[in-house]
């Protein structure tokens, strides 16, 4: 079974998935296909019961219906989002919601992919596994470090010449994979299925947004090159003073 790994969120090396998801039958749908994979779940019915539960342990993944009354997964995404503890915590979007600006919201406010009601089994633990893989690792330090830019995702920490660069979560995975690959051309598609798995979705401008607030942060010159038509490559500063 693909659910045992020691991973933070874990207990006993198998991972835990919390769904919040106010219809029962949804619900227990999910929570049993989830466990008969070897995954511990946890389910929230309401958006403060979801709050508490993954604030107070947060799981190595989130199962968010958008649609929920008193708080709208929407508005949950940014609370976690929000939060040392749960700010690079996997979350995938539940729901009925079939309009590209809902996408777009969600993926915006840090949500890492979706699922559209109704959804098969396969489906779901395709999703959930592909998305683990992509989001879990081992503490491997600076994955880039040229004496001036220093990026370190398991830290959460990129400094540049000498100051902290604060990021959010999907800036920091755009940040460290084009940092895995310096000085190489990254195409759009790559990236886009690499961080969103968004292939299927057709749509890129949620790169190109960020790519824009990773300059402004990391500010001038700038470090990422445009390659028009193809992609974006992290020259670094080294390249970029000689």
């Amino acid at each position: 079974m693909d659910a045992k790994l020691n991973a933070p969120g874990s207990d006993n090396g198998i991972r835990s998935i919390v769904v919040v998801e106010d219809a029962r039958d949804v619900a227990d749908s999910i929570r049993y296909s989830l466990e008969h994979q070897g995954f511990r779940v946890r389910v929230a019915s309401t958006s403060q019961v979801a709050l508490d539960m993954v604030l107070d342990h947060p799981p190595n993944l989130v199962l968010l219906d958008i649609d929920l009354p008193e708080m709208s997964g929407f508005e949950l995404c940014r609370r976690f989002r929000a939060e040392a503890a749960t700010m690079r915590v996997p979350i995938v979007m539940l729901t009925t919601r079939l309009g590209e600006s809902d996408k777009v919201l969600g993926l915006e406010l840090g949500a890492d992919d979706y699922l559209t009601k109704p959804f098969s089994t396969r489906e779901l633990l395709a999703r959930v596994n592909a998305i683990l893989r992509r989001t879990e690792g081992p503490d491997e330090g600076p994955v880039y470090d040229d004496g001036v830019l220093v990026i370190d995702p398991w830290a959460f920490s990129v400094r540049y010449e000498g100051r902290d660069v604060r990021l959010t979560r999907k800036e920091m995975r755009l940040l460290e994979e084009l940092a895995r690959n310096a000085g190489r051309v990254m195409m759009r598609e790559v990236l886009l299925d690499r961080i969103w798995g968004l292939s299927h979705y057709g749509d890129s401008r949620t790169l190109d947004v960020h790519i824009r607030r990773l300059r402004v942060k990391l500010g001038a010159p700038p470090l990422i090159e445009t390659i028009t038509g193809i992609g974006y490559r992290l020259i670094g500063s080294r390249s970029r003073a000689e």
